[in-house]
């Protein structure tokens, strides 16, 4: 006797995960007033990405080693070579912050790889994460998944999210 198993009721919204490991980037938050934040500090950054949407042909909803094989670019690089050029031994600074021009000096002495992002912070990088990866996602799976969520860990304790 052969057992084929059926899943009742309505069709629901497949998710899953990827988290991404091993970023070491300087963060500033100059607006931080108050606290140490203000001043330069580092993380081992990790992220984690959301991902809803129907089955494929493999019952997957995204492809986990999908950005390491994707056809695809963010910003003319892979996304992995992007999240690398982004966030791997990198000072991210915000635009508005007023000592830019010293960090662009500083990069321009190669004692640092400065990237200016609009805000700084955890939650700010989960924002500037997810506008990237969303259309590249949405693309990359010809509108078959979405993002829904991106969560950036400064630490295993801290952690900022942007939900869409």
């Amino acid at each position: 006797m052969i057992y084929q198993a059926s899943i009742p009721g309505p069709a629901g919204v497949y998710q899953s995960s990827k988290l991404f490991q091993g970023y070491s980037c300087v963060f500033r938050q100059w607006k931080a007033e108050g606290t140490h934040c203000r001043f330069l500090h580092g993380y081992a950054i990790s992220f984690r990405v959301w991902f809803a949407g129907a089955l494929d042909h493999r019952n997957w909803v995204f492809d986990f080693g999908g950005m390491r094989r994707a056809k695809g670019t963010i910003n003319g690089l892979s996304p992995k070579d992007w999240f690398a050029y982004l966030l791997d031994h990198t000072v991210l600074i915000a635009q508005d912050d007023p000592e830019l021009e010293t960090f662009k000096a500083l990069a321009r002495a190669e004692v640092i790889q400065l990237r200016v992002l609009p805000q700084t912070g955890a939650e700010c990088l989960a924002q500037y994460l997810y506008s990237h990866l969303a259309p590249f996602v949405q693309e990359e799976t010809q509108g078959r998944v979405s993002v829904t969520q991106v969560e950036v860990y400064e630490n295993h304790t801290n952690s900022g999210i942007y939900q869409a």
